[in-house]
C-alpha cells in the first residue's frame, strides 16, 4: 500500500504531488532537530518566494520549532540555523501534541476519568428573576 498511500493521503508525510513539486521547484535550505526538512522555491523575477516543510513522520504543525516557524512565515530571511542562540537551561524539549490520545489532559470530572467532580463549596447562589 506504499505508493497508494503516498498518492491519496496527506497525514503521514508528503504526497506524490508535493514530492514532485519539491523536486522540480524546491531548494533545500535546512533540517531541524526532529528531521523535518525545509524548502524554498527557486527565485523567479516578480514572484514571491514560497517556503514549506516536509515533515519527518506525521504532519503535525506543532512539530515545527519556533525558529523555523518564524522563517516559514517570512519573519526573517536568513536560515534559522545561522542565527540560533545557544539553548537556555530552562528550555524544555519538544513534546508532541497529545490531543485525541490516551496521554491527553483530562480534568477532574471528565467522563474519561469517571465523571465525578468535587462537590460544590456552597459559595454559588443561583440567579432568580423574581429576586
Amino acid at each position: 500500500m506504499g505508493i497508494l498511500s503516498k498518492i491519496f493521503t496527506w497525514w503521514d508525510g508528503a504526497t506524490i504531488g508535493t514530492m514532485l513539486f519539491t523536486a522540480r521547484k524546491g531548494e533545500h535550505v535546512g533540517t531541524d532537530v526532529q528531521g523535518n526538512k525545509y524548502y524554498r522555491s527557486k527565485p523567479k523575477a516578480g514572484e514571491r518566494e514560497r517556503r514549506w516543510v516536509i515533515y519527518n513522520g506525521n504532519n503535525d504543525a506543532s512539530r515545527v520549532p519556533s525558529e523555523w516557524h518564524g522563517w516559514l512565515h517570512g519573519a526573517f530571511d536568513d536560515v534559522p540555523e545561522s542565527r540560533l542562540p545557544p539553548p537556555r537551561i530552562w528550555e524544555a524539549d519538544y513534546t508532541p501534541n497529545a490531543t485525541g490520545t490516551a496521554a491527553a489532559y483530562r480534568p477532574q470530572g471528565a467522563l474519561e476519568r469517571g465523571g465525578r467532580r468535587a462537590p460544590a463549596t456552597g459559595d454559588y447562589e443561583a440567579w432568580s428573576p423574581e429576586g
